[in-house]
């Protein structure tokens, strides 16, 4: 065996955490135009008229409890997500984040994303977006062709999604993402990269490039559609990651590609195991406390059931064992193609790196895992098979 696989035994966990990490905001707006057959995210189709008042009035109320968990830790970034956040009126998503700083400060660099369809843009209430601080927009594009956006049931046309960049340029947006998808329906490589070039020509800072699945709970699981063959797929993902690093979009994750110092910070707090609050319909949480507990959260799912007095917004909880934290921290950390700093997982969960140290010298010895004593990194092979390789750190 190779010295540099052998790692020293494991003592006891200690899970004491003498460092908390980074804080951040998930909001969930669970409305949408019309859900999209695809999507297995929390979203329903929207009536004519949104009870905004009364859902920013619960948002508060719910973000009021989970306050005691998180006394005097400022919020390092705040993502609006759903459905479709964008169709909230401006004073409405004023009057919450109004609402929020009352209660937790800002940092001084805040990152705040909205999360927007081009179908729900009007250039003045993304002026206003704007003027209220949010300073990122997550613009749901997935094709520019037009047979593509019909099969994925999306609202916007094309020219649309063009119109859409450029309106949140205007507004003052100079940081935005662009979602884009690949393996659509009968698309072939030429189709899949003509989508990346119209995306790139629109210069964003950030692409969102990811395959389309067929998840459970969705209308494409119960009617499936014809999806390009494996061999096809392959040419896209590595044609496409060439023309994106061709034009300076660096991958730092499975499916996110930035320009320097573009990459989202909400996002690489979830996936370098911070914590954060989520709020809404359905919003998951997860909040670490100095005793050690790591505990996990999710809200009331329903819209009317989370818009009920009579009812919880909590669903849930979990506090997380010391024997899920390894196979926890890793399922996000390892999604980063260039891992973390070793050291992390025991500032994060806790627990001595040794913990990992027989499930590391494993994955390794099978090339999934790059031998690098100070951090923690898939090889190439092991972003490929990322599943493969968590399953050497489940207990």
């Amino acid at each position: 065996m190779n010295d540099s696989l052998i790692y020293p035994a494991a003592p006891p966990p200690s899970q004491v955490l003498t460092q908390l990490p980074p804080l951040a905001l998930y909001i969930h707006v669970p409305w949408c135009v019309r859900k999209c057959p695809y999507c297995d995210f929390n979203s329903h189709a929207a009536s004519p008229v949104l009870p905004e008042e009364e859902y920013v009035d619960a948002l508060l109320a719910d973000l009021d409890q989970d306050l005691a968990a998180v006394y005097g830790r400022p919020l390092s970034s705040i993502f609006f997500g759903g459905g479709t956040p964008s169709l909230f009126s401006a004073a409405a998503l004023g009057r919450l984040l109004a609402g929020v700083e009352q209660r937790i400060p800002f940092t001084a660099d805040i990152e705040i994303t909205l999360e927007a369809n081009p179908g729900t843009f009007e250039q003045d209430k993304f002026v206003a977006y704007r003027k209220l601080g949010i300073n990122r927009l997550s613009i749901g594009i997935q094709s520019f062709q037009p047979n593509k956006l019909e099969a994925l049931g999306r609202i916007h046309t094309g020219d649309e999604a063009l119109r859409a960049a450029e309106m949140a340029r205007r507004a003052g947006f100079d940081n935005f993402n662009l979602d884009l998808m690949h393996g659509l329906p009968d698309q072939s490589l030429e189709e899949a990269l003509d989508d990346l070039r119209q995306a790139i020509a629109l210069a964003p800072t950030h692409l969102s490039w990811y395959q389309l699945t067929l998840e459970p709970n969705t209308v494409f699981w119960n009617q499936p559609p014809e999806l390009p063959e494996d061999d096809i797929l392959w040419d896209i993902q590595e044609a496409g990651q060439a023309l994106l690093a061709e034009h300076g979009f660096s991958q730092y994750e499975v499916s996110a590609y930035a320009r320097p110092g573009k990459a989202a910070r909400h996002n690489l707090n979830y996936w370098s195991f911070g914590d954060f609050i989520g709020i809404g319909a359905g919003a998951h949480g997860k909040l670490s406390h100095p005793d050690g507990r790591i505990v996990r959260t999710w809200k009331t799912r329903l819209p009317k059931d989370y818009l009920n007095p009579g009812k919880q917004f909590k669903a849930g909880e979990k506090t997380l064992t010391a024997d899920e934290l390894p196979f926890e921290f890793l399922m996000n950390a390892l999604r980063l193609t260039q891992g973390v700093d070793a050291e992390l997982f025991a500032q994060r969960t806790g627990l001595p790196l040794q913990t990992l140290a027989a499930a590391r010298a494993e994955a390794e010895q099978k090339g999934l895992l790059q031998v690098e004593p100070t951090r923690l990194v898939a090889t190439a092979r092991g972003q490929l098979f990322l599943n493969d390789l968590l399953q050497y750190f489940l207990v």
